[in-house]
């Protein structure tokens, strides 16, 4: 079983090459400019054309309009827009028609009834990322390092879209994770990182291997 890893927030060159030495399917990019993961423009556009083209490239944002989306899109070249804050399905709806590019819509589960949102983001969006539901009062709803009960998804493979496991993975649980799930695609930020932003190298290489041979 080959499970595609998505290593998200990367903010420096290296970690684009650590992402294609532990053979990424995708990278992210964070355009939230309250995240410690946030790039610039010019920032963003040098990291991607630095990606290899068998990787594609996710723009991550939250509850953009129409105005940052044109600055990100019109700037930096990405394979995958990812809406991570309160996007309604009319709203992905939209942007995927605008963009021309595919959507990734992110839903917090905490409870079973948040299951309800996949159902329903899966009609319009083209991906859908799975993460943990942030506390109430947190500052970024994902890259939070926070896990949720996988048994939630246990049997629960069949949506009509594509989607991706995030929340909390780490090198250490991310193969029990995929093994509970049956997840094809997983998500990680904070789990890889030696200081929130950067990237380390060996957890990202460690955490492939994990995947390695399941």
């Amino acid at each position: 079983m080959t499970v595609a890893i998505k290593f998200c927030g990367l903010t420096r060159a290296q970690d684009v090459a650590a992402a294609a030495v532990a053979a990424a399917h995708y990278v992210g990019f964070v355009f939230v400019p309250k995240s410690p993961r946030a790039v610039e423009l010019v920032q963003a556009r040098a990291l991607a054309l630095d990606t290899p083209p068998s990787i594609a490239r996710a723009g991550l944002v939250v509850d953009a309009d129409d105005v940052a989306l044109d600055a990100i899109t019109g700037h930096v070249p990405l394979d995958l827009l990812q809406l991570h804050g309160a996007e309604t399905p009319n709203r992905v709806a939209a942007i995927r028609a605008r963009y021309g590019v595919p959507v990734m819509k992110a839903v917090g589960l905490a409870k079973q009834a948040d299951l309800a949102k996949i159902d329903t983001y899966a009609e319009v969006a083209d991906q859908i990322l799975v993460d943990a539901k942030p506390p109430s009062g947190a500052d970024m709803p994902g890259g939070n390092g926070l896990t949720f009960d996988w048994r939630l998804l246990a049997g629960r493979k069949n949506w009509r879209t594509p989607w991706m496991l995030a929340g909390g993975l780490t090198p250490g649980n991310v193969a029990g994770a995929v093994r509970l799930t049956d997840a094809g695609q997983v998500d990680v930020s904070s789990g890889v990182e030696a200081v929130p932003g950067v990237k380390d190298a060996r957890k990202m290489a460690d955490f492939a291997a994990a995947l390695a041979d399941l």
